[in-house]
């Protein structure tokens, strides 16, 4: 049984999140930049589970912390570029990009 002000053995993703101060899909990132490791082997689909304990020993490693914010932020920089890029082209071919709104599509596209 756990004693009150006890850190579970486990951390969900979300708790993983909460913990690095990050949304909970980052994690995701962190576990494909290996980074982070669930325990065990879940499925792809399985909810996943971190070692408390290590989580504890690397949020005290400023080098594996400037890791951790280098790996999302080049996520998501490639992320937006590859969405930028998508935009420009479905704008230069005359199609409505998938996040965009009808109507600047449309306005900017020349005839």
């Amino acid at each position: 049984m756990r004693q009150l002000g006890q850190a579970p053995a486990r951390l969900t993703a979300e708790q993983v999140a909460a913990v690095l101060n990050c949304q909970p899909s980052d994690v995701r990132i962190l576990v494909a930049a290996r980074l982070l490791k669930p325990l065990g082997n879940p499925p792809a689909n399985a909810v996943k589970f971190f070692a408390t304990v290590e989580l504890l020993e690397l949020i005290k490693d400023k080098a594996w912390l400037a890791k951790v914010t280098n790996a999302l932020n080049q996520h998501w920089q490639r992320k937006n570029a590859a969405k930028k890029s998508c935009s420009a082209t479905c704008l230069r071919i005359g199609h409505v990009p998938p996040t965009g709104h009808v109507g600047d599509a449309i306005s900017t596209v020349k005839p």
